[in-house]
Protein backbone atom coordinates (compact mmCIF):
# COMPACT_ATOMS: atom_id res chain seq x y z
CA UNK A 1 0.00 0.00 0.00
CA UNK A 2 1.49 3.25 -0.94
CA UNK A 3 4.62 4.47 -2.54
CA UNK A 4 7.34 5.76 -0.23
CA UNK A 5 9.88 7.85 -1.01
CA UNK A 6 13.57 6.19 -0.88
CA UNK A 7 15.36 7.94 2.42
CA UNK A 8 17.03 6.56 5.24
CA UNK A 9 15.70 5.85 8.51
CA UNK A 10 16.30 8.72 10.44
CA UNK A 11 16.68 8.20 14.80
CA UNK A 12 15.45 11.17 16.47
CA UNK A 13 17.82 12.82 18.50
CA UNK A 14 15.33 14.76 20.70
CA UNK A 15 13.45 11.64 21.60
CA UNK A 16 13.44 10.63 25.20
CA UNK A 17 11.98 7.88 27.37
CA UNK A 18 8.25 8.01 29.11
CA UNK A 19 9.13 6.46 33.04
CA UNK A 20 9.41 3.55 33.56
CA UNK A 21 10.25 2.34 29.72
CA UNK A 22 13.69 0.66 28.72
CA UNK A 23 15.07 1.73 25.08
CA UNK A 24 14.54 -0.83 22.27
CA UNK A 25 17.15 -1.50 19.71
CA UNK A 26 15.12 -4.06 17.48
CA UNK A 27 11.80 -4.73 17.14
CA UNK A 28 9.82 -7.58 18.68
CA UNK A 29 6.97 -9.25 17.85
CA UNK A 30 3.98 -9.02 20.68
CA UNK A 31 0.52 -9.77 19.52
CA UNK A 32 -2.21 -11.98 20.81
CA UNK A 33 -3.59 -14.77 18.78
CA UNK A 34 -2.46 -16.27 15.65
CA UNK A 35 -1.49 -13.73 12.60
CA UNK A 36 -4.02 -13.39 9.93
CA UNK A 37 -3.94 -14.43 6.49
CA UNK A 38 -3.68 -11.03 4.09
CA UNK A 39 -6.34 -12.04 1.10
CA UNK A 40 -6.55 -8.13 -0.70
CA UNK A 41 -9.83 -9.34 -2.88
CA UNK A 42 -11.57 -9.27 0.53
CA UNK A 43 -9.87 -6.56 2.16
CA UNK A 44 -12.33 -3.71 2.61
CA UNK A 45 -11.51 -0.62 5.12
CA UNK A 46 -14.67 1.14 6.76
CA UNK A 47 -15.42 4.29 8.33
CA UNK A 48 -18.81 4.49 9.49
CA UNK A 49 -20.96 5.14 12.82
CA UNK A 50 -21.51 8.60 13.68
CA UNK A 51 -20.50 9.90 10.20
CA UNK A 52 -20.90 13.82 9.10
CA UNK A 53 -23.61 12.23 5.92
CA UNK A 54 -24.66 9.55 8.14
CA UNK A 55 -23.52 7.01 5.51
CA UNK A 56 -20.79 3.85 5.64
CA UNK A 57 -17.58 4.85 3.59
CA UNK A 58 -15.20 2.00 2.40
CA UNK A 59 -12.10 1.05 0.66
CA UNK A 60 -10.69 -1.92 -0.86
CA UNK A 61 -7.05 -3.11 -1.32
CA UNK A 62 -6.64 -1.07 -4.21
CA UNK A 63 -8.56 2.32 -3.89
CA UNK A 64 -6.93 2.08 0.03
CA UNK A 65 -3.36 2.04 -1.62
CA UNK A 66 -4.29 4.95 -3.23
CA UNK A 67 -4.42 7.70 -0.83
CA UNK A 68 -2.28 10.14 0.02
CA UNK A 69 0.85 8.10 0.95
CA UNK A 70 2.39 10.18 3.80
CA UNK A 71 5.96 9.53 6.28
CA UNK A 72 5.61 10.79 10.26
CA UNK A 73 8.78 10.30 12.57
CA UNK A 74 7.24 8.62 16.05
CA UNK A 75 8.26 6.44 18.71
CA UNK A 76 6.95 3.24 20.08
CA UNK A 77 5.82 2.68 23.34
CA UNK A 78 4.87 -0.67 24.51
CA UNK A 79 3.14 -1.42 27.77
CA UNK A 80 5.66 -3.84 28.40
CA UNK A 81 7.97 -1.54 28.94
CA UNK A 82 10.06 -1.03 25.76
CA UNK A 83 10.30 1.64 23.78
CA UNK A 84 11.75 1.96 20.33
CA UNK A 85 12.65 5.79 19.56
CA UNK A 86 12.54 8.03 16.17
CA UNK A 87 10.85 5.36 13.78
CA UNK A 88 9.93 6.06 10.44
CA UNK A 89 6.55 5.39 9.41
CA UNK A 90 5.12 5.50 6.18
CA UNK A 91 1.43 5.68 5.30
CA UNK A 92 -2.07 7.58 5.24
CA UNK A 93 -2.47 9.68 8.25
CA UNK A 94 -5.49 9.35 10.51
CA UNK A 95 -6.12 12.86 9.70
CA UNK A 96 -6.54 12.27 6.05
CA UNK A 97 -8.60 9.57 6.46
CA UNK A 98 -10.96 12.24 8.87
CA UNK A 99 -10.91 14.77 5.85
CA UNK A 100 -12.46 11.93 3.32
CA UNK A 101 -14.80 10.76 5.83
CA UNK A 102 -15.19 13.12 8.66
CA UNK A 103 -17.38 12.75 11.73
CA UNK A 104 -20.51 14.24 12.95
CA UNK A 105 -20.20 17.03 15.44
CA UNK A 106 -21.39 15.08 18.01
CA UNK A 107 -18.70 12.23 17.67
CA UNK A 108 -16.31 12.34 20.85
CA UNK A 109 -14.39 9.50 20.35
CA UNK A 110 -13.41 5.91 17.73
CA UNK A 111 -13.02 2.95 17.83
CA UNK A 112 -10.71 1.38 15.74
CA UNK A 113 -11.70 -2.19 14.43
CA UNK A 114 -9.06 -4.94 13.34
CA UNK A 115 -8.91 -8.34 12.55
CA UNK A 116 -10.07 -11.19 15.00
CA UNK A 117 -12.38 -8.46 16.62
CA UNK A 118 -9.17 -6.92 17.72
CA UNK A 119 -10.13 -2.96 18.64
CA UNK A 120 -9.33 0.41 20.56
CA UNK A 121 -10.54 3.06 22.13
CA UNK A 122 -9.60 6.48 21.23
CA UNK A 123 -10.11 10.60 22.01
CA UNK A 124 -10.88 12.08 18.72
CA UNK A 125 -7.80 14.73 19.63
CA UNK A 126 -6.08 11.76 19.77
CA UNK A 127 -7.16 10.22 16.57
CA UNK A 128 -6.47 13.28 14.18
CA UNK A 129 -3.37 14.38 16.08
CA UNK A 130 -0.54 15.19 13.35
CA UNK A 131 1.68 11.84 13.73
CA UNK A 132 -1.69 9.53 13.99
CA UNK A 133 -0.76 7.15 11.36
CA UNK A 134 -2.12 4.12 9.75
CA UNK A 135 1.21 2.70 9.04
CA UNK A 136 1.90 0.61 5.65
CA UNK A 137 5.36 1.06 5.76
CA UNK A 138 8.59 1.25 8.21
CA UNK A 139 12.03 3.17 7.69
CA UNK A 140 10.81 2.68 3.96
CA UNK A 141 10.00 -1.15 4.00
CA UNK A 142 6.42 -2.51 3.82
CA UNK A 143 5.50 -3.38 7.44
CA UNK A 144 6.21 -7.82 7.99
CA UNK A 145 2.81 -9.81 8.83
CA UNK A 146 3.98 -9.96 12.55
CA UNK A 147 4.10 -6.58 12.91
CA UNK A 148 0.68 -5.83 11.37
CA UNK A 149 0.97 -5.90 7.47
CA UNK A 150 -1.33 -4.60 5.44
CA UNK A 151 -2.03 -1.85 7.87
CA UNK A 152 -1.26 -0.72 11.19
CA UNK A 153 -2.11 2.37 13.46
CA UNK A 154 0.52 4.23 15.15
CA UNK A 155 -0.31 6.68 17.68
CA UNK A 156 3.21 7.72 18.84
CA UNK A 157 1.95 10.19 21.84
CA UNK A 158 -0.02 6.53 23.25
CA UNK A 159 1.07 3.46 24.56
CA UNK A 160 1.46 1.19 21.29
CA UNK A 161 -1.80 -1.09 22.15
CA UNK A 162 -3.88 2.20 21.18
CA UNK A 163 -2.86 1.32 17.42
CA UNK A 164 -3.94 -2.07 16.57
CA UNK A 165 -1.98 -4.23 14.29
CA UNK A 166 -4.52 -5.32 11.08
CA UNK A 167 -6.94 -2.39 11.49
CA UNK A 168 -10.19 -2.70 9.33
CA UNK A 169 -11.86 0.27 10.26
CA UNK A 170 -12.64 2.93 12.20
CA UNK A 171 -16.30 4.05 13.82
CA UNK A 172 -17.04 7.29 15.35
CA UNK A 173 -18.53 6.96 18.20
CA UNK A 174 -20.84 9.68 20.21
CA UNK A 175 -19.86 8.27 23.67
CA UNK A 176 -16.62 6.71 25.01
CA UNK A 177 -16.49 2.88 25.23
CA UNK A 178 -13.70 1.10 26.37
CA UNK A 179 -11.82 -1.81 23.57
CA UNK A 180 -10.27 -5.09 23.75
CA UNK A 181 -7.64 -4.36 25.90
CA UNK A 182 -9.24 -1.84 28.01
CA UNK A 183 -12.24 -3.94 28.64
CA UNK A 184 -9.17 -6.11 30.00
CA UNK A 185 -7.38 -3.97 32.57
CA UNK A 186 -5.74 -1.64 30.61
CA UNK A 187 -5.99 1.87 30.74
CA UNK A 188 -8.73 4.01 29.01
CA UNK A 189 -6.34 6.66 27.87
CA UNK A 190 -2.83 5.27 27.86
CA UNK A 191 -0.86 8.15 27.81
CA UNK A 192 3.25 7.07 28.47
CA UNK A 193 4.21 10.04 30.11
CA UNK A 194 1.46 9.86 32.65
CA UNK A 195 2.16 5.55 32.80
CA UNK A 196 -1.55 4.98 32.25
CA UNK A 197 -0.33 1.50 31.59
CA UNK A 198 -3.83 -0.28 33.93
CA UNK A 199 -7.30 0.57 34.71
CA UNK A 200 -6.98 0.88 38.60
CA UNK A 201 -4.90 3.79 37.90
CA UNK A 202 -7.61 6.01 36.52
CA UNK A 203 -8.91 9.17 37.66
CA UNK A 204 -12.74 9.90 37.40
CA UNK A 205 -13.40 11.41 33.75
CA UNK A 206 -10.57 9.02 32.59
CA UNK A 207 -13.20 6.34 31.39
CA UNK A 208 -16.75 5.73 30.19
CA UNK A 209 -19.53 7.01 32.01
CA UNK A 210 -21.42 4.23 33.69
Amino acid sequence: MGQPESREHRASGSSELPPGQRLQRGWPVTHYGPVPKFKPDRWEFRVFGATADGDKHCWNHEEFSALPFSTVEGDLHCVTKFSMLGAEWGGVLASTLAELAPPAPGATHVMVWAEYGFSANLRIADFVSDRAIFATHKGGELLTAEHGFPLRLVVPHLYAWKGPKWVRGVEYMTADRRGFWEERGYHNLGDPWREQRYSYQEEPGDGPEL
